[in-house]
C-alpha cells in the first residue's frame, strides 16, 4: 500500500462522516500518543522483535500522518510539505555523500552538521537552545552535557567524574543526616546529574540503561509472583527473605 493510502484513510477519519473521536484531536490533545508510540518502537527494539517493530514503527506513522491531516484542513502545511522538508535537508547536511566534500571520521561529520545548524538559524544565543524541555531528564541531562562539551566545559577522564560522584554522595548522606527535604532533594539530583555524566564517558545511553534495568527488575519480580501463586500464597504473606532468597535465583539464571 502506498502511503498516499494512508492519508486518504485519515482525511476521511477526519472527514464530516469519519470518527468523532478522531475529529476532536487537536496538535496538542495528541502529544501524549506521540510519545507513547515512541517508547513502545524502542520496547519493540530491546525485544529484537520484527514484527512488533514494523507494527510500532506503522503506529508512529500513523501519528505523524494525523498531524499533517490537521495541520491541512488549517492551510499551514501537509505531508508532502514534511517529506520535502527533510529531504532537503538530509542532502544539505551531507555534503560529504551528495556533493563534493569530503569528511573521513564521524567528528568531523557532527561538525559539518552542527555548522550547517549555525547557518540555518536553529542554534541560537545559548548552546542550550534546541534542546525540548519534554524530553525525559535523564536524555534531557545527556544533551546539555555534551552540547556544554562540545566548548570544553567537561572532565577530562571518567575518574574526575568518579571523585565528583564521591562527593556529591557524600553531600548527600550529610543532608540525609540532618534531615534536610530540600538539601535531600537536591544531591539526589546531583548524584542523578553526575551518573549521566559518567554515563558518556563510559559510551552509555542512561536513559536505555535505565529502561533495561526496568525491565529485568519486573522480569525477576514475576518469578516471585509466580512462586507466590505455585504455593497459593499473596505476595504480602511472604518474608523479605522468601522474596530475597527467589530473587537471587532468578538473578542466575
Amino acid at each position: 500500500m502506498d502511503i498516499s493510502e494512508l492519508v486518504k484513510i485519515m482525511s476521511q477519519l477526519r472527514g464530516e462522516k469519519g470518527c468523532p473521536w478522531d475529529r476532536e484531536q487537536t496538535p496538542e490533545s495528541l502529544k501524549p500518543f506521540i510519545i507513547e508510540e515512541a517508547y513502545e518502537v524502542l520496547e519493540a527494539i530491546d525485544e529484537k522483535d520484527p514484527d512488533a517493530i514494523r507494527e510500532e514503527l506503522g503506529d508512529l506513522l500513523f501519528q505523524i500522518v494525523f498531524q499533517c491531516q490537521i495541520a491541512s484542513e488549517r492551510g499551514e502545511y501537509a505531508l508532502p510539505d514534511v517529506v520535502e522538508g527533510v529531504a532537503k535537508k538530509m542532502v544539505r547536511r551531507h555534503p560529504h555523500v551528495f556533493w563534493t566534500s569530503s569528511l573521513k571520521t564521524s567528528d568531523e561529520v557532527i561538525a559539518s552538521w552542527d555548522g550547517h545548524k549555525q547557518r540555518e538559524g536553529k542554534q541560537r544565543d545559548s548552546i542550550f537552545e534546541g534542546v525540548p524541555l519534554t524530553l525525559p531528564g535523564l536524555l534531557r541531562a545527556r544533551k546539555l552535557q555534551s552540547r556544554a562539551s562540545k566548548v570544553g566545559f567537561d572532565w577530562e577522564r571518567p575518574g574526575d567524574v568518579l571523585e565528583k560522584l564521591d562527593e556529591e554522595v557524600e553531600e548527600f548522606k550529610k543532608a540525609f543526616s540532618e534531615d534536610n527535604a530540600d538539601g535531600i532533594e537536591d544531591e539526589l539530583g546531583d548524584i542523578l546529574f553526575t551518573l549521566v555524566n559518567l554515563s558518556r564517558f563510559v559510551g552509555v545511553n542512561p536513559e536505555e540503561a535505565l529502561r533495561k534495568t526496568i525491565s529485568k527488575f519486573i522480569l525477576r519480580f514475576r518469578k516471585i509472583e509466580d512462586a507466590a501463586k505455585q504455593q497459593g500464597r499473596e505476595l504480602r504473606d511472604m518474608s523479605l527473605e522468601e522474596m530475597d532468597a527467589i530473587w537471587d535465583e532468578a538473578k542466575k539464571k
